[in-house]
């Protein structure tokens, strides 16, 4: 989209102002980093009503949206937030059917942007074989390619009427600097007409030369731009100050007050923590030794993380996807102990080359933005590394997988006939291929979460066998789930999940009574070994001292009082890592 090659230096109001009612509108960020919360709740004010909300992920921007009836309509991914669990008003939305949501596979949707970007009629994509995906998208179709004859998907062009995203910097003739994980707001720029900016400072022309490890949106790319100071708050932006999970919390969990009321900027401005804490370095960090979490026995979550972490060597490049604290925690304790050659990614391949550093949840951003080789962005990474076929793990969650291991995270059927919306499944329709290894973890098996067929196939293994595979360009390895009672194998010939380990003390009968399908178990079938002392101790004390792995295996119900356990742990931490980080000598 040609815009002039001077935007426009207005304030919050002034962008709000310009965004218009019924636009297709998109939101830049990643999960709680760089979200534009203030320029959002000013487009909240403005009373703007029936936007086309597209996005490749929901979270907090749509809920501060949804909260004021400014959407018509909604195209994404995913929505989720994050540790605080599924969105309530996404998931009233949804289920109740007043909001029409599309679910997009996160290839198409670049692909679609890319359309629009280039000035395309149209651009191909690998299918999501397996899975339902591509019914559920608009417009996209699968045909023949022109060239090859194979089987491809295509999907027209998506074009936005406004993008808003938050920024570190802007030179004073409009270049906006981008430091860190950059998502996909390059190409929802480029597809968009109307790209409207704030920013942390407004610098001299000349000044974002002397950065390193920086994107450049250029000037001739954007609309307007406002200064903002804080104006992601209470999300992170790096290198000004982490993610605030505190007043997260907080407002999460209030009930009868405003959301957007919730979230502004404290009267005096940013916490002097939250800014100290975006210096602390991962030097600091790795020498500050960890609270001794003793040798009680090993809690079934330690044992599948050991377990994970097992199955990846040197030559593993691994990626953390959108919420998966399991993953991350198995990851980095593979690359801390027996595999440090291994390639981690995290934010979504945001961050590349990860070094293991502890996971203090305030500092998990700022640490992987620190030590990554490079920074990236999700249309990047799609094309250099997933769908390349490099990528050789992705551990993902699932809510529900059936005998042939296909998940469904979109929504299950309640008992009484309505729907539960699930936060969606992101990018794993593409990659559950695209994968070298396709593993999934149930940290709670019952007959709800493993059935006999899910009712939609969000995503699957479609390409399993060698035959299926190579054609493509896909490696083979293994396919597993792993639950809280057994690992499954999904076997190349009978293409159904087997039992090939149990955990330790659990019987065939168990794993039967709580199997929604008849159970086959490998003839090798053993139990799965403890983890030994030293890779506990490594877990606990340099992996994930605050135990985020343990979110993942507790109801909803529990999930309030670990989240406070959690972030109280959190404070103090980096509290003592703030004090080392001023005066080495304190620690």
């Amino acid at each position: 989209m040609v815009k002039p090659n001077r935007p426009q230096f207005t304030d919050v109001e002034g962008l709000a102002a310009m965004v218009g009612h019924g636009d297709a509108f998109g939101v830049g960020g990643h999960h709680f980093a760089r979200l534009p919360v203030a320029l959002l709740r000013a487009i909240t004010r403005s009373g703007v009503k029936d936007l086309h909300y597209v996005s490749w992920a929901g979270g907090l921007p749509l809920e501060l949206l949804l909260e004021v009836d400014a959407v018509a309509e909604i195209d994404l991914c995913f929505s989720s937030l994050d540790i605080f669990g599924l969105p309530p008003k996404f998931r009233a939305a949804a289920e109740s059917g007043a909001i029409p949501v599309r679910d997009w596979t996160a290839l198409a949707m670049i692909q679609a942007l890319r359309a629009a970007q280039q000035n395309l009629s149209s651009m191909p994509f690998q299918l999501p074989q397996g899975s339902d995906m591509l019914a559920r998208m608009p417009n996209a179709i699968a045909g023949p390619d022109p060239l090859a004859g194979t089987d491809t998907g295509f999907i027209p062009p998506l074009r936005l009427d406004t993008f808003v995203v938050h920024a570190q910097r802007a030179d004073a003739s409009g270049n906006v600097q981008i430091i860190g994980p950059r998502a996909l707001d390059f190409a929802m720029a480029g597809a968009a007409r109307k790209v409207l900016v704030t920013v942390e400072e407004i610098v001299p022309v000349g000044a974002l030369r002397q950065d390193g490890r920086q994107s450049i949106l250029t000037r001739n790319q954007v609309s307007a731009i406002a200064l903002a100071p804080g104006g992601a708050y209470p999300a992170s932006c790096l290198p000004f100050y982490v993610t605030d999970y505190q007043a997260l919390s907080e407002a999460f969990a209030a009930k009868d007050t405003v959301l957007s009321d919730k979230l502004r900027l404290p009267s005096g401005g940013l916490s002097e923590r939250l800014q100290e804490a975006a210096k602390v370095s991962a030097e600091t960090v790795l020498a500050m030794p960890a609270p001794a979490q003793g040798d009680k026995k090993a809690s079934v979550d330690e044992i599948i993380a050991a377990r994970i972490a097992a199955e990846l060597d040197n030559e593993s490049f691994a990626s953390a996807g959108a919420v998966s604290p399991l993953a991350n925690v198995a990851y980095r304790l593979a690359k801390a102990t027996h595999a440090p050659d291994m390639i981690i990614a995290t934010m979504s391949c945001g961050h590349l080359d990860i070094a293991p550093s502890p996971m203090v949840l305030s500092l998990i951003e700022s640490l992987d933005c620190e030590t990554a080789a490079a920074h990236a962005g999700g249309d990047d990474t799609y094309s250099t590394y997933y769908q390349a076929g490099a990528v050789t793990h992705e551990i993902v969650g699932a809510a529900q997988v059936d005998r042939r291991g296909r998940v469904n995270t979109i929504a299950l059927r309640k008992p009484s006939g309505g729907l539960l919306r699930l936060p969606g499944q992101g990018g794993m329709a593409d990659v559950a291929n695209m994968h070298r290894d396709y593993l999934l973890y149930i940290p709670r098996h019952s007959v709800q979460s493993l059935v006999d067929g899910v009712e939609i196939a969000s995503s699957a293994r479609g390409l399993l066998t060698p035959a299926e595979r190579d054609p493509m360009g896909y490696r083979t390895g293994k396919a597993l789930v792993f639950t809280d009672l057994c690992v499954f194998r999904l076997d190349q010939t009978s293409r159904e999940l087997i039992v090939i380990e149990t955990m330790p003390g659990v019987t065939h009968q168990q794993i039967r009574d709580a199997t929604g399908f008849a159970v086959t178990f490998d003839a090798g079938c053993r139990e799965l070994p403890m983890p030994s002392g030293d890779v506990l101790a490594a877990l606990r004390n340099r992996v994930d001292p605050l135990g985020l792995r343990r979110l993942e295996f507790v109801s909803a119900k529990e999930r309030g009082a670990l989240i406070a356990e959690i972030l109280a742990a959190d404070r103090a931490m980096l509290e003592r890592l703030i004090a080392a980080q001023k005066s080495p000598a304190a620690s």
